[in-house]
């Protein structure tokens, strides 16, 4: 029997292959091509219409020239127009008919190499082509001398993932991709569609990959093998077409035997992941977009049972935008239940490095958009493809109006295997996510029997949940749903041995899934991936632009809705709506990441200083309307806490506060700063060895350590370089503690900073310490001219404090991680993220690191084996590395970071300071100082967006949280008289899930539970 099973799934494999594929377009002709190169190959623009493309009507009437199949065409990131035209042979008439363009198409997935859209003479779209979807249908069935015509806007994007080696190229860069051509035409013919054949290729495709899924001994297996032999030997390998129909006889009692009713149930759901920029530039991913839709709405409309979903409103905004014709289609589709919407969020952003209001504005954009464009209220948030999830998650989704999650994305974690596909995720407030992981461990589902035999073993709720999903389609690059991939769903329905499946829109699949196990377990805490860490530090200038972004943001929000109510100066709704999207956009998983080419990297720079400079402009605008034009010197105070004298969102007279700074040379090199609050010993080497606070009467450094200590390790992960940092890196560092200067600069009794230079291998860095009058930090700036390859730059501050756990600030909040590795779940977190503050600390007493550009770091302890015994715990930032695929020159050049040890804080003091040096202090001129328009009334609650209702009813919207973890008693107060106060969801929807307000006149009181977000509305008496 052994010898049997083995010699029909060879003959099967050979059949296939040689003979009936071969024999799906039996007959041919020859299509006439011509071709047109779009100019200014490559040019970076951003957008379609950008050199390197053009309008569709310029490519429909440019002087195309005649071209072969076989020829080479294509520089890398051109376009080039083809236009196809022939005649439908006389005797073909009542047959099938199909163009077959095969651009030089390879095996790889679609989206990775050339692809085009397909269009009729007057500019229709009609459909997308790719090396899993190369033809054109002509009629079924076809008059016979019918006269085609199409026009293919054929992009030839050039392959650049070659995943072994991950060697480094210069394609993902136009300056350096250079002008070869990289495809050659392969095919372009009419050609006879055997329907009958294509039939039996699916036939024999599910049963072949359904009997190496059972078991072995099974009766089914061997029913199954011996349908297929007589099949097999049904078929005349000389005339598969005349006998292909007899073949499909045999199998018909097989494919027609009902699954068990045991059987895993499994929801397709059409879909195509397209990463908003990664291997290609944005500009690409708007036609990317535009392909696939195109194609997902041909399908819809031949395929009566398929259900599409596409997540990131930004691609609808896009096709919207720049094919509304394909646009218009998807709208159809979606009022008629058959396209969703899915997911709510503007992309599908990474979720550890976004600030706390921009995680929540993903949502608000998001959601509004399929509110406003289509009516969907999205209830599940789509992220199948980002690289963990930070733990302030759950609670931003449900204030977003939505209660459910999916990814698959933790099934790629290296080490520890995630215990449920179905479960509650709980975040840092106490909010719970009903959250599914498709077990199929894809997003790329193809609906192969190998796929669907793993998602139903590999289901890891068996005996409580039968339910799981399978987003079915190509993706990342695009793609979608194929035709041949709803055949075999077809007969995946309900056959016995397999799993059942069924098209569902996602919210169906939820709604069941949710009912079927009421009580699912609970995680709680971050979702950590064990892999890709080193997203948190690649392409830095990427990060520090998003910081930056993210602050301007707020800063102009606050100013302009201050200066629109103070002043009557105009709110600058539209330009907000555009920058705030501009932002959310490059928070795309791979673009904040950094883990995208070149291109997307150098624009995305470009892009964040235009947006800079128009937020400045809009902040100096707000300012210059509420200070006056005169001539003294103010303070702008744009932080959640008050600073320096001034109130939070206020603009006073600045206060000098607390004794002078004094600076004193040191024995055996280097200097003292002081400034009565702290001692700050900088050594020879321009290294801290020792922070004293001065109140507690305790050192911060641990004994014979030193703070601030660059070190640089080797960086060559084993696989996706931008993405990873492998645990091993660790093993060999160097310190960095030979320096060109140590130097005292400029001693003005306000401050005292010391400059730092050091050089190493083919790299400079310039630091200035700095203590400030009245302040309980220690200021570093560090500038590092880098020049470096594969490499990990850190920033070492070993602290003498015993912590078994630290605190990271995420959005609204923060987590504890442990700084010790007892089980391999503790051991695997070896590079995590952080946003303003790291905290660590023992009863009574912490140090705090702030950053304003960083998001990676690790912390370790260390039990010190003599003297004392005490423990060193041991705070890293991480600030640059040097990968080389799929940039091979990333981050090369100047960057700037600031940071701060603060020695003796709380955790009140972490959120404090991580806010104001993310937020300096600003200096303008003006004739009045200026009151905050909103006051909170206690410490532990932070406001992170004073802004006017997006609805422009001159309503006022406060977000606030609680930020330590406890209770908090609080309340706001207006500097306007209040009509009235409401609590809203993040979209500024009236809400009954918040607090209880009181309200007297124009302060509201309330109570807060730990990291609880609260949004609220404040209607002004006299705009209603």
């Amino acid at each position: 029997m052994h010898d049997d099973r083995a010699l029909i799934e060879a003959r099967l494999k050979r059949v296939l292959d040689e003979r009936i594929r071969p024999a799906l377009y039996p007959e041919s002709v020859p299509l006439e091509v011509a071709a047109w190169v779009a100019p200014g190959v490559g040019s970076p623009g951003g957008e379609p219409g950008a050199p390197g493309t053009v309008p569709v009507a310029e490519g429909l009437a440019a002087a195309h020239t005649p071209v072969a199949v076989g020829d080479a065409w294509g520089a890398p990131w051109g376009t080039t127009w083809f236009k196809v035209t022939g005649e439908v042979p006389a005797e073909w008439a009542g047959r099938t008919v199909e163009a077959v363009l095969d651009l030089g198409f390879d095996e790889r997935m679609p989206g990775f190499q050339c692809e085009a859209l397909v269009h009729l003479p007057d500019g229709t779209p009609v459909k997308a082509i790719n090396p899993r979807n190369q033809w054109v249908r002509v009629g079924a069935p076809v008059r016979g001398g019918e006269r085609v015509e199409w026009h293919l806007e054929a992009a030839s994007n050039p392959v650049i993932l070659d995943v072994h080696p991950f060697l480094p190229t210069p394609l993902g860069d136009p300056e350096t991709a250079g002008s070869e051509p990289q495809y050659r035409l392969a095919r372009m013919d009419l050609a006879v569609f055997d329907t009958e054949v294509w039939e039996l290729i699916l036939d024999l495709e599910v049963l072949g990959e359904l009997m190496v899924e059972l078991p072995v001994d099974g009766p089914r297996r061997w029913e199954v093998l011996r349908a297929v032999g007589r099949a097999l030997d049904a078929v005349d390998l000389q005339d598969v077409n005349a006998t292909a129909r007899a073949a499909r006889a045999e199998l018909r009692a097989v494919l027609a035997a009902p699954a068990g009713a045991s059987a895993h149930r499994i929801s397709a759901v059409g879909h195509a992941h397209i990463d908003s920029a990664w291997l290609w530039p944005l500009r690409e991913t708007v036609r990317k977009v535009a392909r696939t839709t195109s194609n997902m709405t041909a399908l819809l409309a031949d395929e009566p049972e398929f259900v599409y979903a596409m997540s990131q409103a930004q691609q609808y905004a896009w096709i919207k935008e720049h094919r509304p014709e394909v646009y218009a289609k998807v709208k159809k589709a979606v009022a008629e239940g058959r396209f969703a919407p899915a997911g709510g969020m503007w992309v599908e952003s990474d979720t550890n490095m976004p600030g706390s209001e921009a995680m929540a504005r993903q949502f608000v954009h998001g959601k509004r958009f399929f509110l406003e464009e289509f009516g969907v209220e999205n209830d599940e948030a789509w992220l199948p493809d980002t690289f963990g999830f930070a733990a302030g998650l759950p609670q931003i989704i449900r204030a977003a109006g939505s209660k459910w999650l999916l990814t698959q994305k933790i099934s790629w974690s290296q080490i520890n295997a995630f215990p449920h596909h179905t479960f509650r995720w709980e975040g840092i407030d106490g909010t719970r996510i009903f959250t599914h992981f498709p077990p199929v461990d894809t997003y790329n589902c193809q609906m192969a029997g190998r796929e669907i035999a793993h998602a139903a073993r590999n289901f890891k709720d068996k005996g409580v949940a039968r339910h799981s999903l399978a987003p079915t389609g190509w993706g990342d690059g695009g793609g979608g749903t194929t035709r041949e991939m709803i055949a075999k769903a077809r007969r995946l329905r309900d056959l016995d041995g397999s799993a059942t499946v069924r098209w569902e829109r996602p919210a169906d699949f939820f709604a069941k899934a949710e009912a079927e196990y009421p009580n699912a377990p609970v995680w709680v805490g971050e979702l950590y991936l064990e892999l890709h860490r080193a997203t948190l530090t690649s392409q830095a200038r990427t990060k520090r632009g998003n910081r930056r972004s993210e602050q301007l943001l707020r800063e102009a929000e606050l100013w302009s809705a201050t200066a629109a109510v103070a002043a009557g100066h105009p709110y600058p709704y539209a330009e907000l709506d555009r920058l705030w999207k501009t932002v959310l956009l490059h928070q795309f998983h791979d673009i904040l990441p950094g883990s995208s080419i070149a291109w997307v990297h150098r624009e995305a720079e470009r892009t964040y200083a235009a947006v800079a400079a128009e937020l400045e402009g809009i902040i100096a605008g707000a300012l210059a309307a509420l200070a006056g034009g005169g001539s003294e010197e103010l303070a702008v105070n744009s932080a959640p806490h008050p600073r320096g004298g001034v109130p939070a969102g206020a603009v006073a007279a600045p206060l000098a506060d607390g004794p002078e700074v004094t600076a004193a040379p040191r024995d055996g090199g280097g200097f003292t700063l002081a400034n009565g609050l702290l001692r700050i010993g900088i050594d020879a080497r321009g290294l801290v060895v020792s922070a004293y606070d001065c109140a507690a009467g305790r050192e911060v450094v641990a004994p014979g350590e030193a703070a601030n200590l660059l070190q640089i390790h080797p960086d060559f992960p084993n696989m996706w370089d931008a993405w990873d940092v492998d645990s091993f890196y660790r093993n060999v560092v160097t310190d960095l503690t030979d320096t060109d200067e140590v130097a005292l600069g400029e001693v003005t009794g306000g401050a005292a900073t010391v400059r730092v230079v050091r050089s190493f291998g083919e790299s400079r860095v310039v630091q200035s310490l700095t203590l400030a009058r009245g302040q309980r930090r220690l200021d570093i700036d560090t500038e590092v001219d880098w020049h470096e390859t594969e490499k990990f730059l850190k920033a070492a501050f070993p602290l003498d404090v015993h912590a078994e756990r630290y605190a990271a600030e995420t959005q609204f909040g923060h987590l504890y991680r442990p700084t010790h590795t007892n089980t391999s779940w503790e051991a695997a977190k070896f590079e995590a993220c952080a946003h303003r503050f790291v905290h660590v600390a023992e009863p009574g007493w912490g140090v705090a690191l702030v950053n304003d550009a960083t998001y990676g770091h690790d912390v370790t302890r260390t039990v010190r084996e003599d003297g004392d015994r005490g423990t060193t715990t041991t705070v890293r930032l991480s600030l640059l590395r040097a990968p080389r695929f799929p940039d091979p020159e990333t981050d090369q050049g100047r960057h700037v970071f600031r940071y701060a040890l603060v020695p003796g804080a709380d955790l009140g003091d972490a959120v404090r300071e991580g806010h104001r040096i993310n937020l300096p202090e600003r200096r303008i001129t003006g004739a009045r100082t200026v009151a905050p328009l909103v006051t909170v009334g206690n410490d532990a609650t932070v406001v992170t967006a004073v802004k006017l209702a997006d609805d422009a009813s001159g309503d006022v919207v406060v977000r606030l949280h609680e930020a330590l973890g406890g209770r908090a008693v609080t309340a706001v107060t207006a500097g306007f008289e209040v009509a009235d106060a409401v609590t809203t969801d993040l979209l500024e929807r009236p809400t009954d899930d918040g607090p209880a307000l009181e309200r007297d006149g124009s302060t509201v009181r309330m109570r807060l539970r730990p990291f609880q977000i609260v949004t609220l509305r404040l209607s002004r008496a006299g705009d209603r």
